[in-house]
Protein backbone atom coordinates (compact mmCIF):
# COMPACT_ATOMS: atom_id res chain seq x y z
CA UNK A 1 0.00 0.00 0.00
CA UNK A 2 1.30 3.16 -0.99
CA UNK A 3 1.56 5.82 1.90
CA UNK A 4 2.12 8.95 -0.01
CA UNK A 5 -0.77 12.09 0.62
CA UNK A 6 -3.80 11.57 -1.54
CA UNK A 7 -6.21 14.43 -2.23
CA UNK A 8 -10.15 13.60 -1.38
CA UNK A 9 -11.00 16.86 -4.35
CA UNK A 10 -9.26 14.37 -7.02
CA UNK A 11 -11.34 11.39 -6.43
CA UNK A 12 -14.09 12.32 -9.22
CA UNK A 13 -14.77 11.60 -12.47
CA UNK A 14 -12.26 13.54 -15.10
CA UNK A 15 -13.92 12.22 -18.03
CA UNK A 16 -14.62 8.80 -20.08
CA UNK A 17 -12.14 9.23 -22.58
CA UNK A 18 -9.77 5.66 -22.50
CA UNK A 19 -8.47 5.96 -25.79
CA UNK A 20 -4.84 7.27 -25.04
CA UNK A 21 -4.50 5.36 -21.65
CA UNK A 22 -3.26 2.00 -22.56
CA UNK A 23 -1.77 1.57 -18.76
CA UNK A 24 -3.40 0.18 -15.85
CA UNK A 25 -1.99 -0.38 -12.19
CA UNK A 26 -4.29 -2.98 -10.32
CA UNK A 27 -3.46 -2.80 -6.57
CA UNK A 28 -5.43 -5.07 -3.90
CA UNK A 29 -6.85 -3.31 -1.70
CA UNK A 30 -4.95 -4.30 2.47
CA UNK A 31 -4.20 -7.04 0.76
CA UNK A 32 -3.13 -9.00 3.64
CA UNK A 33 -6.04 -8.41 5.99
CA UNK A 34 -8.65 -9.23 2.82
CA UNK A 35 -7.06 -12.77 2.49
CA UNK A 36 -7.32 -13.29 6.15
CA UNK A 37 -11.06 -12.11 5.62
CA UNK A 38 -11.59 -15.02 3.65
CA UNK A 39 -10.98 -17.56 6.33
CA UNK A 40 -12.23 -14.82 9.04
CA UNK A 41 -15.49 -13.75 7.77
CA UNK A 42 -16.91 -12.87 11.14
CA UNK A 43 -14.01 -10.20 11.54
CA UNK A 44 -15.48 -8.25 8.46
CA UNK A 45 -16.21 -4.50 9.73
CA UNK A 46 -14.08 -4.54 12.72
CA UNK A 47 -10.80 -3.37 13.19
CA UNK A 48 -8.04 -5.77 11.94
CA UNK A 49 -4.09 -5.87 11.52
CA UNK A 50 -1.57 -8.25 10.47
CA UNK A 51 1.80 -8.51 11.52
CA UNK A 52 3.67 -9.08 14.77
CA UNK A 53 2.31 -9.63 18.08
CA UNK A 54 3.72 -7.74 20.83
CA UNK A 55 7.27 -5.66 19.62
CA UNK A 56 6.68 -6.11 15.53
CA UNK A 57 5.06 -3.93 13.08
CA UNK A 58 1.92 -3.62 11.07
CA UNK A 59 2.40 -5.08 7.83
CA UNK A 60 -1.41 -4.29 6.88
CA UNK A 61 -4.48 -3.26 8.32
CA UNK A 62 -8.15 -2.80 7.35
CA UNK A 63 -9.43 0.37 6.48
CA UNK A 64 -11.75 -0.04 9.83
CA UNK A 65 -8.39 0.21 11.69
CA UNK A 66 -6.93 2.87 9.42
CA UNK A 67 -9.64 4.97 10.55
CA UNK A 68 -7.87 4.77 13.92
CA UNK A 69 -4.69 6.24 12.64
CA UNK A 70 -3.32 2.55 12.41
CA UNK A 71 -1.24 2.21 9.37
CA UNK A 72 1.60 -0.42 7.32
CA UNK A 73 5.16 -0.58 9.09
CA UNK A 74 3.67 0.97 12.26
CA UNK A 75 4.77 -0.16 15.91
CA UNK A 76 2.48 -3.23 16.97
CA UNK A 77 2.58 -1.05 20.33
CA UNK A 78 1.50 1.95 19.19
CA UNK A 79 -1.21 0.57 16.89
CA UNK A 80 -2.61 -0.98 20.03
CA UNK A 81 -2.67 2.41 21.60
CA UNK A 82 -4.55 4.57 18.68
CA UNK A 83 -7.20 1.85 18.55
CA UNK A 84 -7.56 -0.45 21.65
CA UNK A 85 -9.95 -2.82 20.43
CA UNK A 86 -7.26 -3.36 17.66
CA UNK A 87 -7.50 -7.61 16.74
CA UNK A 88 -3.63 -8.63 15.46
CA UNK A 89 -3.46 -11.56 13.24
CA UNK A 90 -0.33 -13.71 12.60
CA UNK A 91 1.14 -13.28 9.00
CA UNK A 92 0.67 -16.36 6.79
CA UNK A 93 2.79 -15.46 4.09
CA UNK A 94 2.68 -18.53 2.23
CA UNK A 95 -0.97 -17.88 1.67
CA UNK A 96 -0.48 -14.44 0.87
CA UNK A 97 2.02 -15.71 -2.36
CA UNK A 98 -0.62 -18.62 -3.29
CA UNK A 99 -3.38 -15.95 -3.72
CA UNK A 100 -1.07 -13.52 -5.39
CA UNK A 101 -0.29 -16.15 -8.03
CA UNK A 102 -3.92 -16.73 -8.97
CA UNK A 103 -4.58 -12.80 -9.12
CA UNK A 104 -0.93 -12.73 -11.31
CA UNK A 105 -2.33 -15.59 -13.65
CA UNK A 106 -5.79 -13.86 -14.25
CA UNK A 107 -3.55 -10.15 -15.33
CA UNK A 108 -1.61 -12.48 -17.78
CA UNK A 109 -4.95 -13.53 -19.13
CA UNK A 110 -5.53 -10.31 -20.98
CA UNK A 111 -1.92 -9.64 -21.41
CA UNK A 112 1.67 -10.55 -21.12
CA UNK A 113 2.62 -7.27 -20.66
CA UNK A 114 2.46 -7.63 -16.68
CA UNK A 115 4.72 -5.84 -14.34
CA UNK A 116 4.27 -7.09 -10.87
CA UNK A 117 5.41 -4.81 -8.37
CA UNK A 118 4.98 -6.85 -5.16
CA UNK A 119 2.42 -9.55 -4.23
CA UNK A 120 -0.55 -7.07 -4.29
CA UNK A 121 -0.09 -4.84 -6.86
CA UNK A 122 1.15 -4.93 -11.03
CA UNK A 123 1.11 -2.71 -14.00
CA UNK A 124 -0.76 -4.00 -17.21
CA UNK A 125 -0.32 -2.27 -20.66
CA UNK A 126 -3.03 -3.28 -22.71
CA UNK A 127 -2.88 -1.64 -25.59
CA UNK A 128 -2.41 -4.33 -27.91
CA UNK A 129 -6.01 -5.90 -26.10
CA UNK A 130 -8.33 -3.92 -27.05
CA UNK A 131 -9.75 -5.64 -30.22
CA UNK A 132 -10.15 -8.74 -27.78
CA UNK A 133 -11.22 -7.26 -24.43
CA UNK A 134 -12.46 -3.93 -24.94
CA UNK A 135 -11.44 -0.60 -23.64
CA UNK A 136 -9.11 -0.17 -21.10
CA UNK A 137 -11.77 0.77 -18.94
CA UNK A 138 -13.88 -2.27 -19.69
CA UNK A 139 -10.70 -4.61 -18.84
CA UNK A 140 -10.28 -2.93 -15.62
CA UNK A 141 -13.97 -3.35 -14.66
CA UNK A 142 -13.83 -6.65 -15.68
CA UNK A 143 -10.36 -7.99 -13.60
CA UNK A 144 -11.91 -6.18 -10.51
CA UNK A 145 -14.57 -8.66 -11.17
CA UNK A 146 -12.92 -11.53 -11.69
CA UNK A 147 -10.39 -10.97 -9.26
CA UNK A 148 -13.38 -10.36 -6.57
CA UNK A 149 -15.51 -13.82 -8.28
CA UNK A 150 -12.71 -15.67 -8.30
CA UNK A 151 -10.45 -15.27 -5.54
CA UNK A 152 -12.74 -13.49 -3.47
CA UNK A 153 -10.59 -9.91 -2.48
CA UNK A 154 -11.20 -6.09 -3.63
CA UNK A 155 -8.86 -4.66 -6.03
CA UNK A 156 -8.82 -1.19 -6.85
CA UNK A 157 -7.57 0.53 -10.78
CA UNK A 158 -6.32 3.12 -11.77
CA UNK A 159 -5.86 3.97 -15.60
CA UNK A 160 -3.44 6.35 -17.58
CA UNK A 161 -1.49 7.26 -20.14
CA UNK A 162 1.53 6.04 -18.29
CA UNK A 163 2.77 4.59 -15.14
CA UNK A 164 3.36 7.34 -12.87
CA UNK A 165 0.09 8.11 -13.23
CA UNK A 166 -1.84 5.07 -13.31
CA UNK A 167 -0.15 4.89 -9.86
CA UNK A 168 -1.38 7.48 -8.49
CA UNK A 169 -4.86 7.12 -9.82
CA UNK A 170 -5.26 3.10 -8.18
CA UNK A 171 -4.25 5.29 -5.18
CA UNK A 172 -7.66 7.59 -5.30
CA UNK A 173 -9.81 4.72 -6.38
CA UNK A 174 -8.73 2.97 -2.93
CA UNK A 175 -11.04 1.15 -1.94
CA UNK A 176 -12.50 -1.02 -3.73
CA UNK A 177 -12.66 1.70 -7.03
CA UNK A 178 -11.56 2.10 -10.58
CA UNK A 179 -10.34 5.95 -11.84
CA UNK A 180 -9.64 6.82 -15.01
CA UNK A 181 -7.61 9.57 -15.83
CA UNK A 182 -7.49 10.51 -19.52
CA UNK A 183 -4.42 11.78 -21.33
CA UNK A 184 -5.94 15.18 -21.71
CA UNK A 185 -6.48 15.37 -17.85
CA UNK A 186 -3.25 14.40 -17.04
CA UNK A 187 -1.75 18.03 -15.92
CA UNK A 188 -4.93 18.69 -14.22
CA UNK A 189 -5.26 15.52 -12.48
CA UNK A 190 -1.19 15.92 -11.64
CA UNK A 191 -0.84 19.57 -10.39
CA UNK A 192 -3.47 20.18 -7.50
CA UNK A 193 -2.01 17.04 -5.71
CA UNK A 194 0.50 17.49 -3.13
CA UNK A 195 3.99 17.21 -3.93
CA UNK A 196 4.42 14.01 -1.77
CA UNK A 197 2.39 12.18 -4.08
CA UNK A 198 5.15 12.31 -6.75
CA UNK A 199 7.25 9.05 -6.95
CA UNK A 200 10.74 9.64 -5.24
CA UNK A 201 9.06 12.60 -3.10
CA UNK A 202 9.97 11.16 0.60
CA UNK A 203 9.20 12.82 3.52
CA UNK A 204 12.55 14.62 3.63
CA UNK A 205 12.06 16.06 0.22
CA UNK A 206 8.63 17.13 0.82
CA UNK A 207 9.89 19.41 3.47
CA UNK A 208 12.50 21.46 1.61
CA UNK A 209 10.40 21.75 -1.37
CA UNK A 210 8.12 23.06 1.70
CA UNK A 211 10.72 25.52 2.67
CA UNK A 212 10.78 27.45 -0.63
CA UNK A 213 6.91 27.36 -1.07
CA UNK A 214 6.71 24.43 -3.44
CA UNK A 215 4.15 22.42 -1.76
CA UNK A 216 1.42 20.90 -4.95
CA UNK A 217 2.61 18.79 -7.95
CA UNK A 218 1.63 22.35 -9.73
CA UNK A 219 4.51 24.14 -8.16
CA UNK A 220 7.16 21.63 -8.46
CA UNK A 221 5.87 22.15 -12.34
CA UNK A 222 6.42 26.26 -12.47
CA UNK A 223 9.31 26.02 -10.40
CA UNK A 224 11.38 24.74 -13.16
CA UNK A 225 14.52 22.46 -13.46
CA UNK A 226 16.59 24.56 -12.98
CA UNK A 227 15.75 25.64 -9.03
CA UNK A 228 14.69 22.00 -8.79
CA UNK A 229 17.92 20.95 -9.57
CA UNK A 230 19.59 24.13 -7.14
CA UNK A 231 17.11 22.06 -4.28
CA UNK A 232 17.69 18.62 -5.15
CA UNK A 233 20.48 17.85 -7.13
CA UNK A 234 20.50 17.38 -10.92
CA UNK A 235 19.38 13.78 -11.55
CA UNK A 236 16.70 13.85 -9.02
CA UNK A 237 15.49 17.66 -9.75
CA UNK A 238 15.12 16.64 -13.51
CA UNK A 239 12.99 13.55 -12.15
CA UNK A 240 10.58 15.33 -10.42
CA UNK A 241 10.33 18.36 -13.16
CA UNK A 242 9.56 15.21 -15.86
CA UNK A 243 6.89 13.43 -13.48
CA UNK A 244 5.37 17.01 -12.66
CA UNK A 245 5.04 17.38 -16.27
CA UNK A 246 3.23 14.67 -17.03
CA UNK A 247 6.29 12.65 -18.76
CA UNK A 248 7.47 8.77 -17.62
CA UNK A 249 8.56 7.15 -20.75
CA UNK A 250 8.81 3.76 -18.78
CA UNK A 251 7.39 0.97 -20.50
CA UNK A 252 5.51 -2.06 -18.73
CA UNK A 253 8.47 -4.49 -18.34
CA UNK A 254 7.45 -7.93 -17.74
CA UNK A 255 11.00 -9.20 -17.04
CA UNK A 256 14.69 -8.15 -16.47
CA UNK A 257 18.41 -9.41 -17.35
CA UNK A 258 19.16 -10.66 -13.62
CA UNK A 259 22.14 -8.51 -11.90
CA UNK A 260 21.65 -10.36 -8.61
CA UNK A 261 20.11 -13.08 -6.96
CA UNK A 262 19.13 -13.67 -3.40
CA UNK A 263 16.47 -13.89 -0.79
CA UNK A 264 15.18 -11.80 2.07
CA UNK A 265 13.66 -11.79 5.46
CA UNK A 266 11.78 -9.45 7.62
CA UNK A 267 11.19 -10.69 11.32
CA UNK A 268 7.58 -9.01 12.10
CA UNK A 269 9.10 -9.55 15.72
CA UNK A 270 12.77 -8.29 16.00
CA UNK A 271 15.79 -11.11 15.88
CA UNK A 272 19.06 -10.61 17.89
CA UNK A 273 19.83 -13.78 18.81
CA UNK A 274 23.01 -14.39 16.64
CA UNK A 275 23.66 -18.14 16.05
CA UNK A 276 19.85 -18.33 14.86
CA UNK A 277 20.74 -15.62 12.12
CA UNK A 278 23.48 -17.15 11.15
CA UNK A 279 21.54 -20.19 10.31
CA UNK A 280 18.90 -18.11 8.59
CA UNK A 281 22.21 -16.72 7.17
CA UNK A 282 23.10 -20.76 5.87
CA UNK A 283 19.72 -21.12 4.45
CA UNK A 284 19.67 -17.88 2.27
CA UNK A 285 23.28 -19.02 0.86
CA UNK A 286 22.61 -22.90 0.29
CA UNK A 287 19.43 -21.34 -1.58
CA UNK A 288 20.84 -18.17 -3.62
CA UNK A 289 23.77 -21.04 -4.49
CA UNK A 290 20.81 -23.89 -6.18
CA UNK A 291 19.50 -20.93 -8.08
CA UNK A 292 22.41 -20.12 -9.64
CA UNK A 293 23.67 -23.57 -10.47
CA UNK A 294 20.36 -23.83 -11.74
CA UNK A 295 20.28 -20.34 -14.25
CA UNK A 296 24.41 -21.67 -15.29
CA UNK A 297 25.61 -18.40 -13.48
CA UNK A 298 28.59 -17.37 -10.82
CA UNK A 299 29.09 -14.38 -9.15
CA UNK A 300 31.68 -12.70 -8.09
CA UNK A 301 30.19 -10.39 -5.02
CA UNK A 302 28.12 -11.11 -1.77
CA UNK A 303 26.51 -9.03 -0.06
CA UNK A 304 24.13 -9.01 2.99
CA UNK A 305 21.51 -6.26 4.24
CA UNK A 306 20.28 -5.40 7.96
CA UNK A 307 17.10 -3.55 9.12
CA UNK A 308 17.13 -2.29 12.54
CA UNK A 309 13.74 -1.73 14.61
CA UNK A 310 13.94 1.66 13.88
CA UNK A 311 13.77 0.87 10.22
CA UNK A 312 17.42 2.09 9.69
CA UNK A 313 19.41 -0.10 7.15
CA UNK A 314 22.39 -0.85 5.63
CA UNK A 315 24.35 -3.21 3.47
CA UNK A 316 27.77 -4.89 3.24
CA UNK A 317 29.43 -6.26 0.66
CA UNK A 318 32.84 -8.02 -0.77
CA UNK A 319 34.51 -9.24 -3.80
CA UNK A 320 35.58 -12.82 -3.94
CA UNK A 321 39.09 -13.67 -5.62
CA UNK A 322 37.05 -15.56 -7.71
CA UNK A 323 33.42 -16.40 -9.14
CA UNK A 324 31.21 -19.06 -6.96
CA UNK A 325 28.31 -20.51 -7.15
CA UNK A 326 29.07 -22.94 -4.06
CA UNK A 327 27.39 -22.12 -0.86
CA UNK A 328 29.89 -22.87 1.53
CA UNK A 329 31.94 -19.90 0.13
CA UNK A 330 29.07 -17.50 -0.48
CA UNK A 331 28.12 -18.33 3.09
CA UNK A 332 31.33 -18.14 4.59
CA UNK A 333 31.87 -14.20 3.30
CA UNK A 334 28.69 -13.34 4.60
CA UNK A 335 28.77 -14.40 7.85
CA UNK A 336 32.26 -12.55 7.93
CA UNK A 337 29.91 -9.48 6.95
CA UNK A 338 27.07 -10.04 9.50
CA UNK A 339 29.55 -10.54 12.20
CA UNK A 340 31.08 -6.93 11.19
CA UNK A 341 27.96 -5.33 11.71
CA UNK A 342 27.16 -3.65 15.43
CA UNK A 343 24.26 -5.38 16.72
CA UNK A 344 22.20 -3.85 19.57
CA UNK A 345 20.12 -6.41 21.93
CA UNK A 346 16.84 -4.62 20.12
CA UNK A 347 18.07 -6.99 17.27
CA UNK A 348 17.59 -7.49 13.16
CA UNK A 349 13.95 -6.70 11.40
CA UNK A 350 15.21 -7.73 8.59
CA UNK A 351 18.34 -10.16 7.12
CA UNK A 352 18.66 -10.87 3.50
CA UNK A 353 21.94 -12.14 1.33
CA UNK A 354 22.96 -11.99 -2.09
CA UNK A 355 25.29 -12.53 -4.91
CA UNK A 356 26.36 -9.89 -7.56
CA UNK A 357 28.11 -9.22 -11.02
CA UNK A 358 27.20 -12.23 -12.12
CA UNK A 359 28.21 -14.24 -15.55
CA UNK A 360 27.52 -17.23 -17.70
CA UNK A 361 28.99 -20.17 -16.13
CA UNK A 362 31.14 -21.12 -18.99
CA UNK A 363 34.57 -22.94 -18.38
CA UNK A 364 34.29 -22.33 -14.57
CA UNK A 365 35.62 -25.02 -12.45
CA UNK A 366 34.96 -24.65 -9.06
CA UNK A 367 37.53 -25.40 -6.06
CA UNK A 368 36.19 -25.27 -2.96
CA UNK A 369 37.49 -25.02 0.83
CA UNK A 370 40.94 -26.36 0.97
CA UNK A 371 40.60 -26.53 -3.25
CA UNK A 372 38.49 -29.81 -2.85
CA UNK A 373 35.86 -29.68 -6.20
CA UNK A 374 33.81 -32.47 -4.20
CA UNK A 375 31.84 -29.52 -2.10
CA UNK A 376 30.30 -27.96 -5.54
CA UNK A 377 29.80 -31.62 -6.52
CA UNK A 378 28.22 -32.17 -3.00
CA UNK A 379 25.83 -29.23 -3.51
CA UNK A 380 25.29 -30.01 -7.29
CA UNK A 381 23.90 -33.95 -5.88
CA UNK A 382 21.85 -32.15 -3.59
CA UNK A 383 20.12 -30.04 -5.89
CA UNK A 384 19.15 -33.32 -8.00
CA UNK A 385 17.59 -34.61 -4.91
CA UNK A 386 15.77 -31.73 -4.17
CA UNK A 387 14.40 -31.81 -7.75
CA UNK A 388 12.97 -34.74 -7.18
CA UNK A 389 11.86 -35.00 -3.64
CA UNK A 390 10.89 -31.27 -2.59
CA UNK A 391 12.97 -28.23 -1.69
CA UNK A 392 12.70 -29.78 2.16
CA UNK A 393 14.03 -33.19 1.71
CA UNK A 394 17.66 -32.53 2.04
CA UNK A 395 19.94 -29.30 3.48
CA UNK A 396 22.62 -29.03 5.22
CA UNK A 397 23.10 -30.97 9.14
CA UNK A 398 23.45 -27.36 10.49
CA UNK A 399 19.68 -26.37 9.51
CA UNK A 400 18.61 -29.06 11.25
CA UNK A 401 16.55 -28.36 15.12
CA UNK A 402 13.83 -29.60 16.98
CA UNK A 403 10.13 -28.36 15.72
CA UNK A 404 9.69 -25.37 17.77
CA UNK A 405 12.44 -23.55 18.64
CA UNK A 406 12.75 -21.06 16.07
CA UNK A 407 11.22 -17.56 17.22
CA UNK A 408 8.09 -16.71 14.81
CA UNK A 409 9.09 -14.65 11.85
CA UNK A 410 7.50 -13.95 8.23
CA UNK A 411 8.38 -12.14 4.94
CA UNK A 412 6.89 -8.91 4.10
CA UNK A 413 5.28 -8.29 0.54
CA UNK A 414 7.73 -8.90 -2.21
CA UNK A 415 8.15 -7.38 -5.37
CA UNK A 416 8.83 -8.92 -8.74
CA UNK A 417 12.33 -8.09 -10.11
CA UNK A 418 10.91 -4.67 -11.75
CA UNK A 419 11.24 -0.73 -10.65
CA UNK A 420 7.96 0.27 -9.54
CA UNK A 421 8.21 2.69 -6.71
CA UNK A 422 8.30 1.52 -3.35
CA UNK A 423 11.75 0.94 -1.37
CA UNK A 424 12.92 -3.23 -2.72
CA UNK A 425 15.87 -3.14 -2.72
CA UNK A 426 16.38 -2.38 -6.79
CA UNK A 427 13.75 -4.69 -8.31
CA UNK A 428 12.38 -8.28 -6.67
CA UNK A 429 11.22 -11.33 -7.24
CA UNK A 430 7.85 -12.24 -5.21
CA UNK A 431 8.34 -15.32 -3.37
CA UNK A 432 10.03 -18.61 -2.82
CA UNK A 433 10.56 -21.80 -4.67
CA UNK A 434 7.81 -24.24 -4.36
CA UNK A 435 8.15 -26.03 -0.84
CA UNK A 436 10.82 -24.03 0.11
CA UNK A 437 11.24 -22.44 3.65
CA UNK A 438 13.63 -21.29 6.21
CA UNK A 439 14.69 -22.51 8.70
CA UNK A 440 11.61 -23.59 11.43
CA UNK A 441 9.46 -22.81 8.66
CA UNK A 442 9.89 -19.27 8.00
CA UNK A 443 9.05 -17.70 5.02
CA UNK A 444 11.56 -15.89 2.86
CA UNK A 445 11.55 -14.06 -0.30
CA UNK A 446 13.56 -14.50 -3.60
CA UNK A 447 15.52 -11.51 -5.28
CA UNK A 448 16.33 -10.68 -8.75
CA UNK A 449 18.21 -7.45 -8.38
CA UNK A 450 18.89 -5.07 -11.51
Amino acid sequence: MSRAPRSRAARHSWGDDDSGTPILHIDMDAFFVSVELLDHPELRGRPVAVGGQERGVVAAASYEARAFGVNSAMPVGQARRRCPNLIMLTPRLELYRDVSEKIMAILREVTPLVEQLSVDEAFLDVGGARRLFGSPVHIGQQLRARIRAEVGVPASVGIAATKHVAKIASAHAKPDGLLLIPAAATLEFLHDLPAGALWGVGGRTEERLRLHGIETVGDVAAAGPDQLRRLLGTVAGDHLFQLASGVDPRPVTPSREEKSIGREETFFDPLADREELHRILLFQAHDTAARLRAKGLVGRTVAIKVRFPDFTTITRSATLPQATQVAAEIYERARELLDGVEMTAAGLRLLGLRVENLSEQGGYQQLAFDDDPRRGEAESAMDAVRSRFGAGALGPASLLQSPGTVRGGGAERAGTGHNGGAERTGTERDGAAPGSSAPGGRTVRETGVS
